[in-house]
């Protein structure tokens, strides 16, 4: 069954009301705000848990069980922060720009509560510096929240002191990792820092602090006010919830939709994005959940199910939920190329294994499309991807290397024809030059 709108979180996801306080709250955004977090940090820390929300900025980590990673006091005087992550520049996703464009209140009001659990003083966002308008936005909605007293000294009356601060990026990638978006915000350059520590130990400004994705944080509100046991009424154990999916590429309606986990994914497509260009049976593949994920073909899509589990079976992920959908028109080793172009370009050049290997795979990528390769070469770009993988201090150059390996996983055949395609066409004897014709 589809997710009916009585369940739906976020109920102005296409912007058809106001995105200002007062159609929030009509919404149902900032009722009870204040009872609920007078029932403690505790409790709010074991609902999310029983809840199973899982990060959706990609990594699917449990957040209840990554709040109660901060410290309950900070007896040697340094603050907590929370630090939301909107850098959101995995292509395919375009879901939390939609949250602060359309729903911003559902975001703010989840800070507040998020920072209560984690004994937070501040929250700051890191808005990706291309989301211009968007973040005019959500200020505008931290402003209106400051002059209803919902943020602020007594937070929505709360008793709890909460200031919330909005900081743009400048437009990298790589400051979607979250030590990369710390040390972004701290003024400096973005790079991913190794770990441990641990932000919930030396975070932001060397003080605890801790990284959730927009949506992560957005759905913490409604959680708490309709009950652990409703939000993992969805979805399967250990995959539950409501997720916003991004349905884009070949299907004749692409959208946002907030859907239920575990939809499987041709329903999803059908349902929603009016189906793959041409049919069903024109579908060649899908990349599941943003860029960085290994495409499945369309044997595997026809059943698989849109969770963190399922993908994962399948030698894929759900990541951000970016569904990017290709039939059988698209030249997939082209389209794969230049990912991995992308990729060799956002790296932050800190690691060797990235910043040489992903250039090296990019070069390789290359003459694949062409088919200007040896066969056996194919092996060789499948193992120099597994020694890129794992051997980094952040995952971008896995999610790099992922699109390469699903490729080479489920179309070697399609790579090998394009070399013997190639060779052929340099081996056939060139047609002999006209002859120029007499004069008369």
């Amino acid at each position: 069954m589809a997710l009916q709108d009585k369940d739906r979180i976020f109920t102005n996801l296409y912007g058809t009301q106001h995105w200002g306080l007062q159609a929030a709250q009509k919404r149902g955004n900032w009722d009870r705000t204040a009872e609920i977090i007078a029932k403690g940090r505790d409790w709010i820390i074991e609902e999310v848990k029983q809840s199973g929300l899982r990060g959706r900025g990609g990594a699917g980590f449990p957040t209840g069980l990554k709040w109660s990673f901060m410290p309950k006091s900070n007896p040697d005087g340094r603050p907590s922060y929370l630090v939301v992550n909107c850098d959101e520049s995995e292509p395919g996703t375009c879901k939390d720009r939609d949250i602060i464009r359309h729903d911003p209140h559902t975001l703010v009001e989840g800070c507040l509560m998020a920072a209560v659990a984690m004994n937070a003083s501040a929250g700051y966002i890191y808005v990706r510096g291309e989301y211009y308008n968007e973040h005019l936005i959500l200020q505008a909605a931290i402003e209106e929240a400051y002059a209803a007293g919902l943020l602020g000294k007594n937070a929505a009356g709360t008793g709890y002191d909460f200031d919330l601060y909005v900081h743009r990026g400048a437009g990298a990638y790589i400051c979607g990792e979250e030590t990369a978006l710390i040390e972004s915000l701290e003024g400096k350059k973005g790079m991913p820092r190794l770990k441990p520590p641990f932000p919930a130990a030396v975070g932001l400004y060397g003080c605890p602090s801790t990284v959730n994705n927009v949506e992560t944080i957005a759905v913490v509100p409604e959680i708490l006010r309709r009950g652990a046991t409703w939000f993992a009424g969805f979805g399967r154990p250990k995959n539950s919830g409501t997720k916003i999916f991004c349905i884009q590429g070949h299907v004749n309606k692409p959208c946002n939709v907030e859907e239920e986990m575990s939809i499987p994914l041709r329903e999803l497509i059908e349902r929603h994005a009016g189906g793959v260009r041409g049919g069903w049976d024109n579908l060649l593949c899908v990349i599941p959940g943003g860029s960085s994920t290994p495409l499945l073909p369309k044997h595997i899509c026809d059943d698989v199910l849109m969770d963190f589990d399922a993908l994962r079976e399948h030698k894929s992920g759900l990541g951000t939920a970016g569904v990017i959908v290709m039939d059988k028109s698209t030249d997939l080793i082209r389209a794969i190329a230049r990912l991995s172009k992308f990729y060799k370009h956002e790296s932050c050049g800190q690691c060797t294994p990235c910043r040489e290997g992903m250039g090296w795979v990019s070069r390789v990528m290359d003459r694949m499309v062409e088919g200007r390769a040896e066969i056996e070469e194919i092996s060789v770009l499948e193992d120099v991807t597994k020694r890129i993988e794992g051997h980094t201090i952040c995952a971008l150059a896995d999610g790099g290397v992922w699109p390469v390996q699903g490729l080479i996983r489920h179309y070697r055949p399609m790579m090998e024809e394009r070399i013997a395609a190639y060779k052929a066409r340099i081996a056939a004897p060139m047609a002999p030059a006209a002859m120029p014709m007499a004069a008369e």
